[in-house]
């Protein structure tokens, strides 16, 4: 959002090396820049806990103002932050090209590039955050790692939360055998060729670290998807993107992933693929925040413009192609929550518009953060918070769920396991199925086989 008819919002490149950067007097001076602006509008006072929190700091100070505020105590402001960036994208009225020059998520972003580089981030915190290791090695041992994660295990939870300082009670992501990427190479799809897109598109699918170790429903409902509208895909992925490591101000690392992607990717983009991304984080970095990090590689530049989310290129496809036929009717009312990181890409609810393509669609649309955050909300200090934040998106879905029996969706896969779980905790006989992404729905209109 802006005021007083700036101008489109725009971000700034993150001069994450620059020494001014995380300088300790110059970061002060900006936190208390920005939060004073933040203090005398409020507008963001019902997104998540960063501004509860900061708005109770200065409330409780003897002056009722920002000056009576001891700078140590703006670490829980910073800590409560997940990085979803709704305030940038609907609510605040200040941001760039304002010349108040407010973006809150990157100024709580700087200050984790100080911490980490003042050594403040804990071992557990990085390690937890390779989620390209961490798959890579479950994979190999899927059963023992689902065993010992789950949360009717208290041994394994137990030792997960103390040395990893996952919370006992957060669901954890479910890991596969083999990766996407090996399964799709093994397996290739027939594509359709008399679509009306077929010969005209070809597509690299990103599968990120959800896709490729966790989730591979989505992917192969992608790849199936694609198929019948004559699409042929490519399965990579090359590394994770980075968002794990941008939680904890590990640009450093963020930055020798969006090198080595983009380098594998765009000689795909030279052949004349498109970029899918099935996560919607990894979308939004690939689009968006890889550019401000990484803004003299070339490489990096290419690969953001031709990136694309899974129902934006479907509806893409739609709109400039025309899909195939043989979409029918599904009986199942359905309520898709809209996640962050898809809203903070700026196109539209995407998801929404692809799942009104089924005919005669019966379909709730869900705006409002989850609470997860990430790996951020499976952490002790943060299960809570998350399950806080995100009971506006239970109690929604819960009601709409009484009264249709419908079937839930959500674009992030961290995001519709956490709204499950949310769900059975505000109503423990809630029988509810699991979450699922769009576009398995629009497989299933197509009369597409579920994997087994």
């Amino acid at each position: 959002m802006h005021a007083e008819g700036t101008g489109a919002p725009t971000r700034h490149v993150i001069p994450w090396q620059d020494p001014a950067f995380t300088d300790p007097a110059a970061l002060d001076a900006e936190l208390r820049r920005q939060f004073d602006v933040c203090h005398g509008c409020r507008r963001c006072f019902n997104l998540c806990d960063s501004f509860p929190r900061l708005f109770d700091l200065i409330d409780a100070a003897k002056t009722g103002e920002l000056d009576g505020v001891d700078s140590k105590d703006f670490k829980p402001v910073v800590d409560a932050c997940t990085l979803c960036d709704m305030c940038f994208m609907t609510k605040c009225p200040y941001v760039p090209p304002h010349e108040f020059n407010i973006d809150f998520p990157h100024l709580m972003l700087r200050y984790r590039v100080a911490e980490n580089k003042a050594g403040k981030v804990t071992l557990a915190q990085k390690e937890v955050r390779k989620t390209d290791r961490n798959g890579r090695l479950a994979t190999r041992m899927a059963a023992l790692a689902n065993w010992g994660s789950d949360v009717h295990n208290k041994l394994g939870r137990w030792v997960l939360a103390t040395f990893a300082n996952i919370h006992p009670n957060a669901w954890l992501p479910k890991y596969q055998s083999t990766s996407f990427v090996e399964r799709a190479r093994k397996h290739p799809v027939t594509v359709n060729a008399s679509a009306p897109a077929a010969g005209k598109r070809k597509v690299v699918l990103y599968a990120s670290c959800s896709g490729n170790y966790n989730k591979h429903d989505v992917g192969l409902a992608t790849r199936a998807v694609l198929a019948k509208n004559g699409v042929e895909t490519v399965v990579m992925h090359p590394a994770c993107c980075g968002m794990p490591q941008l939680e904890i101000g590990d640009l450093a690392a963020v930055s020798a992933s969006a090198k080595k992607v983009a380098a594998e990717l765009v000689p795909m983009i030279d052949q004349g693929y498109d970029v899918v991304a099935m996560t919607p984080s990894c979308a939004l970095m690939l689009k968006f925040e890889w550019p401000l990090i990484a803004p003299k590689d070339a490489n990096v530049a290419r690969l953001a413009k031709a990136t694309r989310d899974v129902a934006e290129y479907v509806v893409e496809i739609a709109k400039k192609d025309g899909l195939a036929e043989g979409l029918k009717p599904l009986a199942e009312p359905m309520a898709v929550h809209i996640s962050c990181h898809s809203r903070a890409q700026n196109m539209g609810a995407k998801a929404a518009e692809m799942l009104r393509l089924i005919p005669e669609a019966n379909l709730t649309v869900i705006e409002r953060c989850s609470g997860h955050g990430g790996a951020w909300g499976m952490e002790k200090p943060n299960f809570p918070v998350a399950l806080k934040v995100g009971k506006p998106v239970f109690r929604r879905v819960l009601d709409i769920e009484n009264a249709t029996n419908a079937q839930v969706l959500s674009e992030c896969p961290l995001a519709g396991d956490h709204i499950v779980q949310g769900v059975q905790e505000l109503d423990p006989k809630a029988k509810q199925a699991p979450a699922l992404h769009p576009i398995q729905m629009l497989a299933r209109s197509y009369g597409i086989e579920e994997p087994r």
